[in-house]
């Protein structure tokens, strides 16, 4: 992965940050502290769209396509332990 800035940095040399997604890779912006953004250059991000599975396609390429589950529900009385 590239850098990581803190959000004012990043404001402050945003011409730095695209140029830097555009030769090194995404780049991460924090704010206090916290990941919260990333910065990726156009042809990463059409990478990602390019990669994306359908949810139905995913399971039905899944290892676990064939085994059988027990999806019975328990029968017995709620538990008293929890609480809402």
């Amino acid at each position: 992965m590239g850098f990581t800035w803190q959000l004012q940095e990043a404001k402050n040399k945003f011409s730095e940050v695209v140029e830097a997604a555009l030769t090194e890779g995404p780049q991460v912006i924090t704010r206090r502290g916290m990941e919260t953004a990333i910065v990726l250059s156009y042809a990463d991000y059409r990478k990602l769209l390019l990669a994306r599975k359908k949810l139905s396609d995913f399971f039905r390429e899944s290892p676990l396509v064939g085994v059988e589950l027990d999806l019975t529900r328990d029968s017995g009385p709620a538990r008293d332990d929890v609480v809402l």
